[in-house]
């Protein structure tokens, strides 16, 4: 059935648009610009905040145009005296129970509440507000909180409902004393969170911001005793360049590498390499699995968000999860072995660094389960948005640089590895090698697009040598939620194999990835661009299989044997992950 079809007049230019339609998203098809502060794209549209004032002729009240439906005949203004005054107004009296440490705050420059108090020219200390008491929560090891930075737009409690499934940040207590804050007043590292820091990129101010650590990675970088060891993830390399405002999806790896060594790191590896890695032992672990009718489905284990999840709400599909670690864990574990015996350098002399567009990362390095003999695998983890903050206090001019390469010999790496950071990607470079291992031959169909895609659930049949297997892809923890409950009540379309990434879109849309206006750019247009340069670097390959990758097959020649191998099994795996106490 056709929508019907409504006319009217937008700052005198007539537009028309489908019923149902709302004056923003009708202001935004003829170009003008409505401001918006707690208005989130596809989530959250409240009218909470009431910047979004607009007139309407005859009318007298004005109206929130992220809310209230196109009428037939309508004549709108967007900019007049009395709409800027109501802005202006409201911005004020936000701005008087807002602390305003601007200068110092993670969102500097980034802040929407920042952006707009300048434009309209606010006065921040022209109401005094009664501010409620700060609370600064630094419990975890993901997330940062400071309620008085929160302005109650409702961005993230939409998040972490609607798309995150995980529904442990509301609005507590009443009038000025209310905040957005976990039940009860609990600190964030005692309820459920999973650190996936969905929160973080929706947040307009910095109320929720990602744990900083860029001064213990200078710290280190200044302690000669310390050998420095830098890694980015396959994403990072499609965002960094935003941080220095070039285009959503450039691929600035070159770039990357040759600000990371201007820093002052020992060596600048490709964690790529570590991906390749986790395939070889995924995929070894899934066959044996089929061959030996262990537990079926084998769900991934590379998203720490994700098992976060899976060890909080589904404790007893735990043993559905691979042992594998992530390819952050085993890069660590490798680093603080292998390389350092062959480099003759004490492990606990080595700092080892990784770049993620992963909150939740910060949380994993932390788990019993990443150290060995004492040891962390990694020291320390920045976000995109971090290593972006650590390079412009260093004065290094991004957009100016030369492209270097990653040094040898843990540079090497294959397209199956790259796109470890899109939904799907890891079910692909797993289903690679499992083919070439299954069937005895070296494949040359290796494009599994079906499992491609933005879309939340992807489901797929492979046939490799008379072996089915049906396939299962989502991204973000409620479209997780929906598998997790057919595997939960018997497993009906027989997968074999499920790949879970917390975030949505995968890690091209992570929580440590750069910051955007999400009124205008929606998470999947994002997580397409940024994918979009993750495959074309995936067909530049030579080499697009992780078992076909040179320096993978030397480090299990010199050190771990085989896939799968007792020592393998000691370095790279988990050998349990713990029950978490919210079930």
């Amino acid at each position: 059935m056709e929508k019907k079809m409504i006319n009217l007049k937008i700052d005198n230019i007539p537009v028309q648009v489908e019923s149902g339609t709302t004056i923003l998203d009708a202001a935004k098809k003829v170009g003008v610009k409505i401001p918006t502060l707690c208005y989130l794209r596809e989530i959250n549209a409240i009218g909470a905040c009431r910047i979004c004032l607009v007139e309407c002729k005859n009318r007298r009240p004005l109206l929130t145009a992220c809310v209230y439906p196109c009428e037939e005949g309508m004549e709108i203004i967007t900019h007049s005296e009395r709409i800027n005054k109501a802005r202006k107004t409201n911005l004020e009296l936000i701005l008087s129970a807002h602390v305003k440490n601007c200068l110092s705050c993670d969102k500097s420059m980034h802040c929407k509440l920042q952006q707009l108090a300048y434009e309209y020219g606010c006065d921040e200390n022209h109401f005094k507000g009664a501010m409620s008491e700060r609370i600064i929560d630094d419990s975890s090891y993901s997330l940062h909180r400071d309620s008085l930075k929160c302005i109650l737009c409702k961005r993230c409690k939409a998040m972490c409902y609607e798309t995150q499934d995980v529904k442990v940040i509301n609005v507590n207590k009443r009038g000025f004393d209310s905040y957005l804050g976990c039940a009860f007043g609990q600190k964030i590292a005692d309820t459920a969170c999973v650190g996936c820091g969905q929160c973080t990129l929706v947040c307009p101010t910095g109320a929720l911001s990602e744990k900083n650590d860029i001064d213990k990675v200078i710290t280190a970088l200044n302690d000669p005793e310390l050998t420095c060891i830098v890694a980015p993830a396959p994403s990072v390399r499609v965002g960094i360049a935003e941080e220095f405002g070039e285009k959503v999806g450039t691929n600035a790896e070159g770039r990357l590498v040759t600000s990371l060594k201007m820093l002052g790191f020992n060596k600048v590896f490709d964690i790529d390499f570590a991906a390749d890695l986790t395939i070889m032992e995924e995929a070894h672990e899934l066959i044996e699995r089929i061959k030996n009718k262990g537990i079926l489905p084998m769900m991934t284990s590379c998203s720490p968000g994700w098992v976060n999840y899976l060890t909080a709400y589904y404790p007893e599909l735990i043993p559905n999860l691979s042992s594998a670690k992530s390819p952050q864990g085993m890069f660590g574990s490798t680093i603080k072995t292998y390389w350092a015996e062959k480099n003759k350098i004490d492990p606990n002399k080595i700092f080892v660094v990784t770049i993620m567009p992963c909150t939740a990362k910060k949380t994993e390095i932390h788990r019993k389960r990443d150290t060995h003999e004492g040891i962390m695998d990694v020291d320390a983890v920045l976000t995109v948005r971090e290593l972006g903050r650590l390079l412009k206090r260093q004065g290094i001019k991004f957009n100016e640089l030369n492209d270097s390469k990653f040094d040898d010999p843990l540079g090497e790496s294959t397209g199956a590895a790259v796109i470890f950071g899109v939904t799907g990607g890891v079910m692909e470079a797993a289903l690679r090698t499992a083919a070439d291992t299954l069937s005895g031959k070296s494949l040359k169909k290796i494009d599994y697009k079906k499992v491609r895609g933005t879309k939340g659930i992807k489901e797929a049949a492979v046939e490799v040598d008379g072996v089915k297997l049906n396939v299962c892809v989502a991204s973000g923890l409620k479209n997780a939620h929906e598998v997790m409950e057919q595997v939960k009540n018997g497993n009906k379309k027989n997968w074999s194999f499920i790949e879970i990434m917390a975030c949505p879109g995968g890690c091209v849309n992570g929580g440590g990835m750069p910051l955007h206006d999400l009124s205008d750019v929606s998470f999947e247009t994002r997580a397409k661009l940024r994918a979009k340069s993750i495959y074309k670097e995936d067909e530049k390959k030579h080499i697009r299989k992780s078992h076909e990758n040179p320096a993978i097959k030397s480090l299990y020649e010199e050190y771990f044997e085989k896939p799968g191998s007792h020592k393998a099994h000691e370095y790279l795996h988990n050998h349990s992950y713990d029950k978490r106490k919210f079930i």
